[in-house]
């Protein structure tokens, strides 16, 4: 109450009948109070000024560190039809072992003779490629055998034209001779009748002498006859050397037209080959992928697809392994607003579900149950839940993490930074503002040898 009058309520002796008044008048302000006061505040002020350690805690998750080792879907290849199962759910598996068996549902793979078939029609192409390729040879050696007939025949041809002209110029000669001779015996004749006309000559000499021009007549008929004969003989052995000529060159080309038929057949067959080839190999690999087979060896965790009979797509998960052999991490995910003040090798302390830990967030030290990290990779884009992944794995330098530690398993995270007093922390938190950046050293350093570098 106020004391804003002299007048005073404790003489009302009515009053004093109340128990509340009474309460109330019986409550004095002691020294001892006011003293625990003092040293309270006391101590909040010096607790102010005590060092704290700026950290980022986040929720995180227990995984493999290599890709290989964590849990994986076993897909299906091709499409088919789940015919038996040789697994369950948690047996141990190694590496090829089969997990089940399907068998083919689409319509060009249900021939169970496919493989076979598909062979036999490739061994048949093989060996027609390899007729045409004979065929080829037997066309080069018919082309070459022409080539050389037809030089053989050309020469044989020149000669006989070389005789013909010869031959010409003997008859030449020899009409030339009788051209002559009857110019001869024509002028024996004119002077034999002026003799006979002068009686020097007999009768008989003048008859012998005509019937010697006219033999002479005779013969340069006949020599005139073989000259042009032998002419003859030159253009029939002209004629019958183009005529070898062209008639070999007809059936050479035809010989080279029947090689590029047979060329191009065989070329052909060998597309068809190389096709037959192709699919024979994807026949057999598809045979193969009938089986399923363990990746790696694992523990089966669960089948995806179950049953006996139910088909499957390509592409379908399986079933589901977990290596046998792996490293543990943790992955933890950090707001953008404090992912640059993280670095790789920087320090993480770990807190798991299930392991019991005493922590105290500002001064590291006095922590108890947490377990040591290191920063191995940190995403360089952000994830669909709105935060940065960064991955952690086990610092060797503190204590083995627990080997009852299960991946997927629960964790939390602590990212220790600098250290500031406690008000400025407090100041920080009430306004929302991040912890303060700096450089890393190690970081740091590396920085400064790459520019050393550049330079």
């Amino acid at each position: 109450m106020l004391n804003i009058t002299h007048n005073t309520i404790k003489d009302k002796k009515a009053l004093n009948n109340l128990k509340s008044f009474q309460i109330l008048n019986a409550r004095s302000i002691s020294r001892k109070l006011i003293k625990t006061l003092y040293v309270l505040g006391f101590i909040c002020l010096v607790v102010l000024f005590l060092p704290w350690t700026q950290n980022i805690r986040s929720m995180a998750n227990v995984t493999a560190l290599k890709p290989n080792q964590r849990p994986q879907n076993i897909h299906s290849i091709i499409a088919g039809r789940i015919e038996k199962w040789y697994v369950q759910e948690g047996q141990f598996v190694k590496q090829g072992d089969t997990i089940l068996f399907i068998s083919e549902t689409k319509e060009e793979y249900l021939d169970p003779k496919l493989v076979e078939n598909t062979e036999q029609q490739l061994k048949a192409k093989e060996l027609t490629v390899k007729s045409y390729f004979e065929k080829v040879n037997a066309n080069d050696t018919q082309i070459d055998a022409l080539i050389k007939s037809r030089v053989l025949k050309l020469e044989q041809a020149k000669n006989k034209l070389i005789q013909a002209n010869l031959k010409v110029q003997s008859d030449s000669i020899d009409y030339s001779a009788s051209a002559l001779n009857y110019k001869i015996a024509k002028d024996q004749l004119v002077r034999m009748e002026e003799l006979h006309k002068e009686g020097l000559k007999s009768l008989t000499d003048l008859e012998a002498r005509k019937q010697k021009l006219q033999e002479t007549q005779a013969k340069l008929i006949s020599q005139e006859n073989k000259f042009i004969g032998s002419k003859n003989e030159v253009l029939n052995a002209k004629i019958e050397l183009q005529s070898i000529n062209a008639d070999y060159n007809d059936k050479i080309a035809k010989s080279e037209s029947d090689k590029y038929t047979s060329m191009s057949n065989m070329y052909d067959a060998e597309a068809l080959v190389s096709k037959l080839q192709n699919q024979f190999v994807n026949y057999t690999i598809r045979s193969g992928m009938y089986y399923i087979l363990a990746p790696q060896d694992g523990y089966i965790t669960k089948a995806i697809q179950s049953g006996i009979g139910e088909t499957i797509k390509e592409g379908a998960e399986i079933i589901s392994i977990m290596p046998y052999d792996y490293e543990l991490a943790v992955e933890m995910y950090v707001n953008p607003m404090d992912i640059p003040l993280l670095n790789k090798g920087q320090h993480v302390q770990l807190l798991f579900d299930g392991w019991p830990a005493v922590v105290f967030s500002g001064w590291p030290g006095i922590s108890y149950g947490t377990y040591g990290g290191t920063i191995v990779a940190i995403d360089n884009f952000i994830s669909e839940n709105g935060k940065y992944r960064v991955l952690v794995a086990r610092d060797k330098d503190y204590p083995a993490w627990p080997k009852e530690i299960r991946l997927g398993a629960g964790a939390n995270t602590l990212t220790f930074l600098k250290e500031v007093p406690v008000w400025y922390e407090l100041w920080r938190q009430i306004n929302g503002f991040p912890p303060d950046y700096y450089v890393h050293k190690t970081d740091n350093t590396k920085h400064n040898k790459s520019d050393d570098s550049k330079k």
